[in-house]
């Protein structure tokens, strides 16, 4: 029997702030860049954030609870993990935080395309589609963002944009992953370890082959390799395990189409990044999109939920 409940305030209030941390770890990577290589910063928190839940799967004796042959599924979503973060840590250096987090967070929709293709229960309906198209359809219109005076089609911010949706096609990949693994029955924390000890070797390994190994331990360094560390990777996604056992998925994934939102605002207020008309309205058909593919169970529930009522005051 699930026991889980429809968003209450406490609920509504985490969500807010774990998107608003979510829509800031695009602009934390691109603020401490000059000192701290980007593949190298994700290495970094994704190692020491793997210490911390691997002592938290510890202390919580998950290990009967453990007893999967989950290895299989955990080097898969470590491998597509790291892939996410490689193509985020190389787009920054193109792109704007800005445009970074709206393209990644087109997860969703490519999410919903690999679990319709792989379960009857995920079907998606033709509103869905629908929304799937218009979310296609602002990321070309994102794309058309105009560039420098003598530059052709292909600029480098067009190039950290497409890096952007490699990064969103790799998370959709992991999240169907999971959910085709044995890692879908295994606590949460377990694939979240998974994910971030894979990140933090294969990113290193990167990072030295390609000479990204920069580090100067400035303040700036040091406050933003504690944000990625402690608040995005560990906190915040902890906390975002905890609400997914606790309340209705679909009404959490609403609410996280915020993490946009503030993605954009923050690479705005903190970093002067400029935003063109193409990109905003773009921007805008994106978000519209992915409301329309995750948010139709939840309104298709409401409207079911409110049917029966209308008809007794007709009776």
């Amino acid at each position: 029997m699930d026991n889980r409940q429809p968003i209450d305030k406490q609920a509504a209030v985490l969500m807010i702030v774990i998107s608003a941390v979510w829509g800031l770890q695009q602009v934390a990577i691109k603020v401490a860049a000059a000192d701290v290589a980007p593949m190298l910063q994700i290495a970094l928190r994704s190692g020491i954030a793997a210490v911390m839940v691997g002592a938290l799967l510890m202390l919580r004796r998950y290990r009967e609870k453990c007893r999967f042959q989950t290895w299989r599924g955990g080097l898969l979503v470590g491998v597509l993990f790291a892939v996410e973060y490689i193509a985020v840590s190389v787009g920054l250096g193109y792109t704007s935080a800005a445009h970074m987090v709206i393209f990644l967070y087109t997860a969703p929709v490519f999410a919903a395309i690999g679990l319709h293709c792989r379960f009857a229960s995920e079907r998606l309906s033709p509103v869905q589609w629908a929304g799937i198209l218009i979310a296609f359809i602002g990321i070309a219109v994102a794309f058309y963002a105009p560039g420098k005076p003598g530059e052709g089609w292909v600029t480098p911010q067009r190039i950290g944009d497409a890096l952007g949706v490699v990064g969103a096609i790799a998370w959709g990949a992991t999240t169907l992953s999971i959910r085709c693994s044995k890692l879908a029955d295994a606590p949460a924390p377990l694939t979240l370890f998974y994910q971030l000890a894979g990140a933090c070797m294969i990113l290193t390994g990167v990072a030295w082959a390609t000479g990204q190994t920069r580090f100067h331990l400035s303040g700036i360094a040091l406050a933003s390799l504690t944000f990625q560390t402690v608040v995005f990777s560990f906190l915040s996604l902890l906390v975002w395990f905890w609400l997914l056992s606790r309340y209705l998925g679909s009404r959490l994934g609403v609410l996280s189409f915020l993490t946009p939102l503030f993605g954009v605002a923050f690479g705005v207020w903190l970093l002067n990044e400029p935003l063109d008309t193409s990109f905003v309205l773009g921007s805008l058909l994106v978000l519209v999109g992915i409301v329309v593919v995750s948010g139709h169970d939840l309104l298709h529930a409401r409207a079911a939920a409110t049917r029966p009522s209308v008809c007794r005051e007709n009776v």
